[in-house]
């Protein structure tokens, strides 16, 4: 057996010490920090030759397509050889339906091994008929970490799907099941033996709103890709993000809807989040994720406060972002809002992070406060500065044409822009938020 220490470990972020804390001093949680047994890893068998860069081949880097584009989208167009991913996401998400299809694609191609330490055989064909999986996958219904790498050898498989680690535990520690010990060493052992074999290993972790011990933050440097599934698992859309890519982009996107088959790809997004309906208090912009263009309905309410101190919430954007944002309308474009609270919501559950929704939380906020909704068929986009002035974000051309698709047939731009007007596109181009603000309120239907 491998020679053990006691250490403490926190199960949010991973940070070792040797004595007890009350709070990470890394991660600043607080009551994370348990006691634990630090075992050695074992070295791989192979490499750690020396070999110039021009001997290096890369003929067996191919991608592997999972058969799902959107799942392809995230990974960086799909999966590499010797890949480890590790999926997370809440309990209940879908995060073994989603796998359980993308395994049923692969299979066609690929030796596909989902070996399962939390349902057994007979659930797993269960699930497989509600998906209509047709495919012919390998399952095994196992906890042991070696026993699973033998059964991984022996079939010699393409792909190995571990669901989920938390429940797998390997000989090599005598921590207790599901531990940070236990899940890094079975993590460590699974990415070896990838690497050694040039097998894709897909990963479960699990996460949950107490921040388990055992959660995948701990993780995250040692796979190559870390995927996280979002959404209410009691609506139907799910989003997934990629949080960590050696092998791709972060920025890209997913957009699933669970169904009673499954989970199916939402291709067009846009259409999704638009109710296209009137009212006071709405907005619509155009984000990008990644390489997509996406449009995202802004909502605004505003109700006069009870209290002493307004109230400022903020669903799908940022919190201070939108303090900023409602000081520069106080200042600027005199829209009292000191005896008002204010609520914003993105609608679908999207999180719209970048700087080009400034001008459509600001409008959607002045339409709230004027009662008055923009005019129809109308988007904008634009950042909001300090003085006020409006100014260009990235890919507006990209923008423009996505709006037009839609149907959008006029969009609120910043003047210092000037960008090229889409086909049916009529650009009213502001230099200021007074302007923008001017513009849908006096602005005909």
């Amino acid at each position: 057996m491998a020679k053990t220490k006691t250490v403490y470990i926190c199960g949010e972020c991973g940070f070792e010490s040797m004595k007890w804390l009350g709070r990470c001093p890394a991660c600043g949680s607080w009551n994370t920090i348990v006691e634990d047994q630090q075992i050695k890893i074992r070295p791989a068998s192979s490499g750690g030759a020396v070999q110039h860069l021009s001997e290096v081949s890369v003929r067996h880097t191919a991608r592997i397509s999972t058969g799902m584009s959107e799942l392809d989208r995230v990974t960086g167009g799909g999966l590499l050889s010797g890949m480890v991913a590790l999926l997370c996401g809440d309990p209940g998400i879908g995060k073994s339906t989603l796998l359980m299809q993308a395994a049923d694609s692969m299979s066609a191609n690929s030796t596909v091994l989902y070996a399962s330490g939390e349902e057994s055989s007979a659930q797993l064909k269960l699930r497989a008929d509600r998906l209509k999986v047709s495919g012919d996958i390998l399952l095994l219904c196992e906890t042991s970490l070696e026993r699973i790498l033998d059964q991984a050898k022996a079939t010699k498989c393409d792909i190995l799907i571990v669901d989920s680690i938390q429940t797998l535990y390997s000989e090599e520690s005598e921590s207790a099941l599901g531990s940070v010990s236990q899940v890094r060493l079975c993590t460590a052992e699974l990415t070896r033996y990838a690497k050694e074999n040039g097998t894709v290993v897909l990963i479960v972790g699990h996460v949950t709103k107490e921040g388990a011990i055992a959660g995948p933050r701990v993780l995250e440097h040692i796979v190559d890709t870390v995927l996280y599934f979002e959404g209410d698992r009691h609506a139907g859309l799910r989003l997934l993000r990629a949080v960590k890519n050696r092998f791709g982009s972060t920025n890209e996107i997913g957009v699933f809807e669970m169904t009673d088959t499954g989970m199916q790809q939402v291709t067009d997004p846009s259409r999704l989040f638009l109710s296209g309906e009137r009212y006071p208090g709405c907005a619509v912009t155009c984000t990008v994720e990644g390489s997509r263009p996406m449009l995202a309905e802004i909502q605004a309410l505003l109700n006069p406060t009870s209290f002493g101190s307004p109230r400022r919430t903020a669903s799908g954007v940022d919190a201070g972002r939108l303090s900023l944002l409602l000081a520069v309308l106080e200042q600027k474009a005199q829209i009292r809002l000191s005896d008002q609270d204010v609520y914003i919501n993105v609608v679908g559950n999207l999180r719209l992070d970048e700087r080009g929704v400034d001008l459509a939380v600001a409008l959607c906020v002045a339409s709230a406060f004027y009662r008055h909704p923009l005019p129809p068929d109308t988007a904008c986009i634009g950042e909001l500065g300090l003085t006020g002035e409006l100014r260009s974000v990235a890919q507006l051309d990209t923008r423009l044409k996505e709006c037009a698709r839609l149907g959008y047939r006029r969009v609120i731009v910043p003047k210092s822009a000037h960008p090229k007007a889409a086909d049916g596109v009529t650009l009213i181009s502001v230099a200021t938020i007074e302007e923008a603000i001017d513009t849908i309120r006096y602005c005909p239907d």
